[in-house]
């Protein structure tokens, strides 16, 4: 009988496949490292280009925020100067409201009576003086009544008092009175 042995080849050819396997699996092993390496370096790049582009646009946010301050402040200085040009012209358009109002008190002042303070809070006129007789402080409070500058007088207080000290002891009236500034020509533009 001749000697025939089967299994040395089937060994071999066991072997070859198995290699052959073995190197594809490396192969595919590599292959899906070199893929794996690659989509991490994208993925790697991309991360990288929005985070750039993130720092941009916070750089660019800022500037846009330090802007916004300055505007702000360029507004409300703008406010300021308005308000003050506003007083300006306030104060410019009531500087002739003095002189009527010191030319009004002085036409409707009758003889005998005298101021010795005037005080103005906004609309409001604080007068004290010394009259000759309660007849002359009527005649005062209706002569500023007529008067179309002032409206509401009226009498606080009226005492006796001395006029003269040194003189011949006269006596007097000393007396306090409020009044309301009215200004006609704002009345009629309203």
């Amino acid at each position: 009988m001749a000697r025939i042995n089967l299994l040395p080849w089937r060994e071999q050819l066991r072997e070859e496949r198995k290699r052959e396997f073995l190197v594809l699996l490396l192969g595919v092993v590599i292959i899906a490292g070199g893929i794996l390496f690659l989509v991490d370096r994208s993925f790697r790049g991309d991360i990288r280009y929005q985070q750039s582009r993130n720092d941009f646009l916070r750089q660019q946010i800022l500037v846009l925020d330090a802007r916004i301050e300055e505007i702000n402040q360029l507004k409300q200085q703008k406010e300021q100067i308005n308000a003050r040009m506003e007083v300006i012209q306030d104060l410019q358009g009531s500087r002739p409201v003095i002189v009527r109002v010191f030319d009004e008190l002085v036409k409707a002042l009758p003889t005998g009576v005298y101021f010795n303070t005037l005080v103005r809070t906004d609309n409001t006129l604080e007068i004290e003086g010394i009259a000759e007789s309660n007849n002359k402080v009527s005649e005062l409070m209706r002569r500023l009544d007529d008067s179309e500058w002032f409206v509401n007088p009226s009498l606080q207080q009226i005492s006796a008092a001395s006029a003269d000290a040194n003189a011949e002891q006269r006596t007097a009236n000393a007396f306090s009175l409020t009044l309301v500034l009215q200004e006609p020509l704002r009345d009629q533009e309203q």
